[in-house]
């Protein structure tokens, strides 16, 4: 396994993710690649339980979300889980018992969410970052949400390496068209930019007849002015979560339904012109 080549890496990852068991197996014997290199000093802390594939419990009672990675969600409540939900919570169990139970944490700009869950990013005693390997093995996908976005360079590549071997949740493309959208939540959604508008409420880029991306006005100094050029016209690739506007008493004349605000420039990329 030691020596095999990206090829043979490729095919290997392909094979084991038509059986999840086998899959787990033989990914948690890949050699470490190498994303996101760890700080000089973060904090140690001991995990207790974990979550899911992008939550731990922590000992001191800390809950700790993962910043960089959305894994796919474990069914809760009679709800179906999401393919490779629990491969990834499995996963993210074998690093941690591999780091000996004990992590390096380093907090996000933004320490806490809306849940009161800590946000950091997660570090094994041998420096890996959680975060870029659990991508790396497409056992995730990448989010970046202002300001914690110092690392989303190297996650974005984490990801395109299992995006381009086609493992796990790349095996099967995610993206869908914007005529596709039928629900809240996160989804990738590819779609060609009809129009863009500004106001007070930040900058709207219209996709296809039935999706807006929005740029909140608190987020647009992080877009670069130049981010806009040339876009109208071009088929897009965006991320994030997607919000219903018809829920909230209706849609106005000429709106489109579905929203999904950007947290980040990298949240949307440019697929053709």
């Amino acid at each position: 396994m030691r020596n095999a080549g990206p090829a043979g890496l490729a095919m290997l990852l392909k094979k084991a993710s038509l059986v999840g068991a086998f899959f787990v197996g033989v990914i948690w014997q890949l050699p470490a690649l190498a994303f996101c290199p760890a700080p000089v000093d973060p904090q140690r802390v001991s995990v207790r339980q974990v979550v899911d594939g992008d939550t731990l419990r922590l000992e001191d009672g800390r809950s700790v979300r993962l910043i960089g990675l959305n894994a796919p969600e474990i069914g809760r409540k009679g709800r179906a889980s999401e393919a490779f939900a629990e491969t990834a919570r499995q996963r993210l169990q074998a690093l941690v018992k591999a780091s000996g139970g004990e992590v390096g944490l380093v907090p996000g700009v933004e320490s806490r969410d809306k849940y009161g869950r800590t946000l950091a990013h997660i570090y094994g005693r041998s420096g890996d970052n959680f975060e870029a390997r659990l991508l790396s093995e497409g056992l995730g996908y990448r989010v970046a949400v202002a300001p914690n976005v110092d690392l989303s360079g190297c996650q974005q590549q984490a990801e395109r390496t299992a995006r381009q071997q086609g493992v796990g949740v790349w095996r099967r493309s995610p993206v869908v068209s914007s005529a596709q959208v039928q629900q809240s939540g996160f989804a990738i959604i590819s779609g060609k930019v009809m129009g863009i508008e500004r106001n007070r409420g930040g900058i709207w880029i219209e996709i296809d007849s039935a999706l807006v991306l929005q740029v909140p006005a608190k987020l647009q100094r992080n877009f670069p002015a130049s981010f806009f050029d040339g876009l109208k016209g071009r088929t897009i690739e965006a991320r994030g979560w997607v919000l219903d506007r018809s829920r909230k008493g209706g849609l106005k004349q000429g709106q489109r339904r579905w929203l999904l605000p950007l947290t980040d420039p990298s949240m949307l990329e440019r697929v053709s012109g």
